[in-house]
């Protein structure tokens, strides 16, 4: 098995992370945003649109990258 062959796995893996972070996230925190406490509702606002968009783009652009060989090198 070849590195190339690794990092394409890998890839898959990092896209499939990122589809269950989004998923697990979303299904944990969501109480956050409608608890009715303020401490809650600005953590799930941190999460929500801050955190979590900048995770879960982040590994999918990596594994994008990773299968498409642009890290050949």
């Amino acid at each position: 098995m070849t590195m190339n062959t690794v990092k394409k796995y890998l890839g898959i893996v990092w896209i499939l992370l990122a589809a269950a972070m989004a998923f697990f996230s979303i299904e944990i925190f969501g109480g956050k945003l409608s608890s009715g406490k303020q401490d809650d509702l600005v953590f799930g606002i941190i999460i929500f649109f801050i955190l979590l968009p900048l995770v879960v783009t982040g590994l999918a652009i990596f594994g994008y990258y990773a299968i498409t060989d642009e890290y050949e090198d």
